[in-house]
């Protein structure tokens, strides 16, 4: 079993492959893929302004709101209204995307996987959870609140906003929020 835990402090921010906003890199897998060699890529982008996100040809992308009043998603000329916080919304990659502000700025939790090789399930949980990774996949954890708990094998490990736990090979424990946590559940296809 294979156990990390990522703090938000230590999380570094860069530009968008097209530059146009930040993004702070939670995980990807594998460990330290780059932008074109990824199965899955987690991370949190901070939207300040309208405009076009990146494309990514062959991945799947879920945008969940973590902060601010949302957006309008624009995906292949199609609009969604992104408003409600803390629901998954799940579009291709492939199309070229743009966002619109609909009350200022917002921070999406961004999952990316490449739909050849992974699966990727995202909830929002509240409460205790069991963190169970599937066979040959992983299991990571974003919580959006102070004072989650990883408990298991002895002991606890404090998260607070933003950290995470990326989990594979085994059940690390029980994640406790003391608000809500984003689940994301990677399978091999």
């Amino acid at each position: 079993m294979t156990v990390r835990i990522l703090r938000a402090a230590d999380l570094t921010a860069a530009p968008w492959k097209n530059g146009g906003g930040l993004t702070r890199e939670i995980a990807t897998g594998p460990e330290d893929a780059g932008a074109d060699a990824f199965d899955w890529r987690v991370s949190l982008a901070d939207v300040t302004a309208d405009g076009p996100f990146s494309a990514f040809p062959g991945v799947d992308r879920i945008l969940t709101v973590v902060e601010g009043a949302g957006m309008d998603l624009v995906v292949g000329g199609e609009h969604h209204i992104v408003d409600e916080p803390l629901w998954p919304h799940g579009f291709p990659g492939d199309l070229p995307p743009e966002g619109f502000l609909l009350g200022g700025p917002v921070v999406n939790l961004n999952v990316m996987y490449r739909r050849t090789r992974t699966r990727a399930e995202t909830a929002v949980v509240c409460g205790t959870v069991r963190l169970l990774p599937p066979e040959g996949g992983a299991v990571l954890a974003v919580s959006l609140d102070d004072g989650a708990e990883l408990a298991g094998g002895g002991g606890g490990v404090r998260l607070d906003r933003y950290d995470a736990v990326l989990a594979a090979g085994g059940p690390p424990g029980v994640l406790r929020t003391m608000g809500q946590a984003v689940l994301i559940t990677f399978s091999r296809t």
